[in-house]
This record gives structure tokens, C-alpha cells and sequence, in this order.
């Protein structure tokens, strides 16, 4: 992982992130963990973000991002689950039922 710059900033800021799915059910896979996938690097790549790994289980998604400093973690998170979440549940309406 290199450095990146910003108008006034050098940085190099690595974040792990896991986040779990409700309950730890088996939801993302097949084309579900696809759209998963894709919609987490549109959200990154829109708000500058760099994803630097991920992996996307059955039940847990893990990420290693490298963000700007005027970014939380907590603001990247809510960002990506956010947008995620609503994108899916809109494509895929069965998963509504289950939550």
C-alpha cells in the first residue's frame, strides 16, 4: 500500500472493517453476494475510498480500506451498509421478509 495525497495531506490510513449480517444468517451468496460486492466498490469509489481487499461470506463481509482523514471509520461504515442495505432490499424483495 502506497501513500496517498489530498490538496494539503499525505496519508496512509488502513481500516478493517467486518461487519456481520443480522442474526449471522446465510444471505450473501449467489447473485445477492454478487450485488454486495459491486455495490460496496460504487459506494468506495464515490466517496474516494480505496478498497484495498474484501471478501464477502455467507453471513459477514470484510473490507480493508484505505479512506481520507476527514473520513470517521464510523461515517465510511454507515456510508457503505447504508447505501448497501437499501439497494438490496430493493432488488431483491424476499429478503424483507426475513428482516
Amino acid at each position: 500500500m502506497e501513500y496517498r495525497y489530498g490538496s494539503h495531506t499525505i496519508f496512509k490510513i488502513p481500516y478493517h472493517f467486518v461487519f456481520v449480517i443480522k442474526y449471522r444468517y446465510s444471505v450473501l451468496k449467489g447473485d445477492v453476494g454478487l450485488e454486495v460486492r459491486k455495490l460496496i466498490r460504487q459506494t468506495c469509489q464515490a466517496f474516494e475510498i480505496e478498497v484495498l481487499k474484501g471478501v464477502v461470506s455467507k453471513g459477514h463481509v470484510h473490507r480493508l480500506v484505505s479512506a481520507p482523514p476527514n473520513m470517521a471509520p464510523s461515517e465510511i461504515m454507515r456510508r457503505v451498509k447504508g447505501r448497501s442495505s437499501s439497494k438490496l432490499f430493493e432488488q431483491f424483495p424476499e429478503l424483507t421478509r426475513r428482516y
